[in-house]
Order: C-alpha cells, then sequence, then structure tokens
C-alpha cells in the first residue's frame, strides 16, 4: 500500500553514456566492474534496479569519474497497484 504524497528516490546510472578507450563493448565494462554481462544489460534495459555491486563495479571501471558522473536520483511516485488505482 502507497502512502501518500511520498516520494521515492531512484538510482539511475549515466554509465551507458560515457566513453572509456579500454572497453570496446558492455561485456568488457561488465569484467571491469565484476558483475555478470546479464546484470550490466538488465540494468540498461531497466529490468534490474542498481544495487551495490553495480556500483562499486562502476567506481572499478571508471576510476577518473566522480560518483555524480556515474549516478544521479531521480524521483518518482510510488506506482499502485493496478487492483488499487482501478477502484477510484
Amino acid at each position: 500500500m502507497a502512502i501518500k504524497g511520498v516520494i521515492v528516490l531512484i538510482v539511475k546510472t549515466k554509465v551507458f553514456n560515457l566513453k572509456h578507450p579500454n572497453y570496446k563493448n558492455l561485456s568488457e565494462m561488465a569484467q571491469v566492474m565484476g558483475i555478470s554481462v546479464s546484470q550490466i544489460y538488465r540494468v540498461r534495459e531497466g529490468k534490474r534496479g542498481i544495487n551495490q555491486s553495480f556500483i562499486i563495479g562502476a567506481i572499478k571501471a571508471f576510476p577518473d569519474r566522480r560518483l555524480d558522473d556515474l549516478f544521479y536520483l531521480t524521483s518518482e511516485e510510488p506506482a499502485m497497484a493496478g487492483s488499487q488505482r482501478s477502484r477510484r
């Protein structure tokens, strides 16, 4: 059940927009980040959220970048369950 007026902050990433001469593709970047290739693709497609291992991996892969160069916060109101929304 969502609480009215609550804003949820979601961590988003900019790493897919960054160019790095050592990474020819996302597979190479995933290897340096220490995460699976499937995880990096799921994050890019929005099918998986950004977790601690992704954040640490991004810092490893882009050590010359600041944290706010790699990530940002966005606010979203929590989605209500379809059955609750349809009753209104």
